[in-house]
């Protein structure tokens, strides 16, 4: 008998979720449109990305949740920092301070974030900086670090505003971005 409970609930939840899906599907088509939109006024020129003139390495996905951009953050940082002076930008999402900040080793979660935090105690020597606005980000980090030839930008894909030298795209192997509807159905 309780199996049948477990499967009569397991039915629920599926209605439950196709009909979430159908009910935001509309949404998820203006949503869309407005992406569209913005991405084609960046592609025509009206909106300008900017272009900085080191090697600028964005990490991002295309879904909403974890695809493991922090390990590539991490992988990067191991690979490349024999070499370069490396800085890694992140929004700081989580923080409760605003604006331009760089880690040090006793910056707290509250001011930079977790992910932000975690570079800095694995990654001491490279250079930690959280700002929601990227540009003046990476500005304020050049500026800060004249040495930096290398910035990597924790889940930028989306960020327009910086055209970097190279976009890691990241997806989980198991859900496909292809098998997905945008926000806020899928």
């Amino acid at each position: 008998m309780p199996c049948l409970y477990i499967c009569i609930f397991a039915s629920i939840v599926f209605l439950i979720m196709k009909f979430r899906r159908i009910i935001l599907f509309p949404f998820s088509l203006l949503y869309g449109l407005v992406v569209f939109f913005r991405n084609l006024l960046y592609d025509i020129g009206i909106f300008e990305s900017e272009f900085f003139d080191i090697s600028v390495i964005s990490i991002g996905n295309l879904i909403v949740g974890g695809t493991g951009k922090s390990p590539q953050i991490e992988y990067l940082i191991r690979l490349l920092g024999p070499e370069n002076k490396i800085a890694a930008l992140s929004r700081g999402y989580g923080r409760v301070t605003k604006g331009f900040l760089t880690a040090t080793p006793e910056s707290d979660a509250f001011e930079i974030g977790d992910e932000p935090k975690q570079f800095k105690q694995k990654f001491n020597e490279t250079v930690v900086a959280v700002d929601s606005n990227r540009v003046r980000g990476i500005k304020k980090l050049l500026e800060n670090n004249p040495a930096l030839n290398v910035i990597l930008l924790d889940d930028a894909f989306q960020h327009r505003r910086i055209k970097p030298g190279l976009s890691v795209l990241l997806t989980d192997y198991n859900k496909l971005y292809v098998d997905d509807f945008l926000l806020p159905a899928g």
